[in-house]
């Protein structure tokens, strides 16, 4: 019986980051044109979020992460050199979100452009988000949706008791028919 409900049980599991490029503690002495990480599951595009950070803080990507079956990449924007934090954030199939760092040196930085004359500073609607974005809903990294998607599958549960019942009735069945 322990037989049967064991292997009828979902072999669901954590979402695991199985590669990266850069591999994590790489010192590169030329910037990467993406970051690309790679998972041992499927990806949710909708569920995934991809982040790199550069040593002064601040965002080192461009774009928005573009998801390949198990694979994340987002297009990298090299900044001042020392040491690039890649943050990833992807839910699991069994509903429960994995989330992670690695990290990688840039030996040799991008010297940073002049700074923009007046007329090409942009305009505060371009700024500010349109009423579509600002109304959209959260993004995966997001607290509300964290929040709303950390919870437990029900149907495993439904699943293990019907498992269940059926063996206490098929035990019950060949018991009697046994003592007939």
């Amino acid at each position: 019986m322990l037989t049967v409900l064991i292997g009828g049980s979902p072999a669901y599991a954590h979402n695991v980051l199985t590669g990266s490029n850069p591999t994590d503690g790489a010192e590169l002495a030329e910037a990467p044109e993406t970051v690309r990480l790679t998972f041992l599951a499927k990806l949710n595009p909708e569920q995934t979020g991809l982040t790199v950070a550069g040593p002064d803080g601040q965002p080192a990507f461009t774009g928005t992460p573009v998801v390949d079956g198990t694979a994340v990449s987002v297009a990298f924007q090299a900044g001042p050199a020392g040491e690039y934090t890649v943050d990833y954030d992807v839910l699991s199939a069994d509903g429960h979100r994995v989330k992670g760092a690695l990290a990688f040196t840039l030996t040799v930085g991008v010297e940073p452009t002049e700074e923009p004359t007046p007329s090409a500073q942009p305009s505060p609607s371009a700024i500010s988000p349109t009423p579509q974005e600002a109304t959209s809903a959260p993004s995966p990294a997001s607290p509300e949706a964290t929040a709303s998607q950390e919870t437990t599958p029900w149907w495993p549960w439904l699943l293990g008791g019907v498992v269940l019942l059926a063996a206490a009735g098929a035990g019950a069945f060949f018991v009697r028919r046994r003592s007939s």
